[in-house]
């Protein structure tokens, strides 16, 4: 009796520790803060609504980057930021933003495009001669 309660009491503690992933809800793809969208893009493999999840979560931030990029887009507009040569696939870029936004948890309550814009401006900062260069054209 005794080894039973003891393997009980130590599932216990082994489920207890194990991270718990709430299933995705319709309500999950509203993304009012940064911490919505990492939900979506973290969703567990076993969700039903992963691809969904994960689709939004990709679609999302390239939809966000790309306007972002258009308004900064013209003879004489600045770049803001300049990634690296090659760029980072689509899906190592979405790793780099959840990381950091895990690492700066004060904006995990901000809108997700502003977040997107700190996360971008802080990992590809323009060098300021590059600045400069676009608008003199």
């Amino acid at each position: 009796m005794r080894i039973g309660r003891l393997a009980l009491a130590f599932a216990s503690a082994l489920l207890a520790a194990a991270p718990v992933h709430a299933l995705l809800t319709r309500e999950d793809f509203v993304v009012k803060t940064t911490q919505d969208l990492i939900a979506l893009c973290e969703v567990a493999d076993d969700d039903p609504l992963r691809l969904a999840g994960i689709g939004f979560c990709h679609g999302y931030l390239v939809g966000a980057y790309q306007y972002m990029q258009a308004l900064t887009d013209g003879p004489k507009a600045k770049p803001w930021v300049c990634p690296p040569s090659p760029p980072p696939t689509r899906v190592e870029a979405v790793k780099m933003f959840v990381a950091w936004c895990k690492a700066h948890p004060q904006y995990l309550g901000d809108v997700p495009v502003e977040t997107l814009g700190r996360f971008l401006g802080e990992t590809w900062p323009c060098p300021q001669e590059k600045r400069h260069e676009k608008g003199k054209k």
